[in-house]
């Protein structure tokens, strides 16, 4: 199998709102998609909520180190945290 590189570089992140509005689309995000960080846990790692997730191996986000996950933003930390506990997701934070 391989994996979903979802590339988000080349937008402007800077809330959580705004990281899910980025992958919901690429990640096939249901509607009902609690939008935070246990839900996204359960969608990355546990799984059984996208099926496009779930056709892959792993999943890569990219991002840039600005904004949202700017060195001391409180909730990129989080969502680094989340993805850095994963096993079948990564985030690559490139300039």
């Amino acid at each position: 199998m391989s994996s979903l590189v979802v590339d988000l570089r080349p937008l402007d992140l800077i809330t959580l709102d705004d990281f899910w509005d980025a992958v919901a689309e690429p990640c096939g995000l249901p509607d009902w998609f609690g939008r935070n960080l246990d839900a996204w846990w359960d969608t990355i790692e546990t799984r059984d909520i996208s099926p496009v997730i779930d056709a892959y191996e792993d999943l890569v986000v990219r991002a840039t180190p600005t904004g949202l996950f700017a060195p001391g933003n409180p909730d990129g930390t989080r969502l680094v945290g989340v993805f850095a506990e994963a096993t079948r997701a990564r985030l690559d934070l490139e300039p």
